[in-house]
């Protein structure tokens, strides 16, 4: 039986499992979808030794950059980015993509207003990077938001009324209020928040995030990942059927 699955440490919050589990049962398909929980990215070697009906991956946290040098070739969105979440195994050749930036820019254009020039990005890891490329094709600039000082960033204390009212996007690449610790937020001024602001959180469990509660409060439109998530699943059967 072929088989695809996810690699990453760890795999608890995970749901392209259940979404292939799920495509595989309604359409026919004869494959079978497995999580690989490894906690370190050279472990996909005997992953692929140990599995040779493998025909795809998809990659999570926090293996996204780690895995590329045991590839044979990358995408060029891929390359630009950075990072891989998808990987097709083809004649023992390893190739990786990078979904996210389909999946986000997808998501995110519906919502987009003549006013949503400028975005916070909040977190600066491996999801970080597809989003940055995601808002330079959407022709909206960017600025990082990271917990401590670094140079072309900014810091949480540094955003203030004058700075939201440039920014009207801001999307959460951190984990901060993923389950179970929903009670956090990002720590942002949501008081300064206005209707004119889009709050786009990459976390989708809980699909209710305080981030969002406190920025709906506000007036702001809110949208949360789940279904970046599901076009994201969808460009990853792409990519391995490539």
């Amino acid at each position: 039986m072929i088989k695809y699955g996810l690699i990453g440490f760890p795999l608890g919050h995970s749901f392209s499992k259940g979404f292939f589990t799920e495509k595989f049962a309604r359409e026919g398909i004869d494959a079978q979808y497995l999580n690989f929980e490894i906690p370190d990215a050279t472990m996909l070697l005997d992953v692929l030794r140990e599995n040779p009906e493998l025909r795809g991956l998809n990659v999570t946290l926090p293996h996204k950059q780690a895995v590329i040098p045991l590839l044979d070739e990358l995408s060029d969105e891929a390359r630009e980015i950075g990072a891989v979440n998808v990987i097709r195994i083809r004649d023992g050749k390893l190739k990786g993509f990078n979904s996210d930036i389909i999946g986000f820019t997808e998501s995110i254009r519906p919502l987009l207003q003549p006013w949503h020039k400028k975005a916070l990005v909040l977190g600066t890891g491996g999801a970080s990077k597809a989003i940055c490329v995601g808002l330079n094709r959407l022709g909206i600039e960017w600025t990082y938001v990271s917990r401590s000082p670094r140079e072309g960033m900014l810091t949480y204390e540094d955003i203030t009324a004058e700075t939201l009212q440039q920014y009207t996007v801001i999307v959460n690449c951190s984990p901060v209020g993923m389950f179970p610790k929903v009670d956090h937020a990002p720590a942002i001024p949501y008081e300064l928040l206005s209707t004119k602001h889009l709050l786009f959180d990459l976390v989708y469990n809980p699909e209710d995030t305080l981030f969002m509660q406190k920025g709906r409060a506000q007036g702001a439109t809110v949208k949360n990942g789940l279904e970046m998530l599901h076009l994201q699943a969808v460009a990853s059967w792409e990519f391995w059927h490539s």
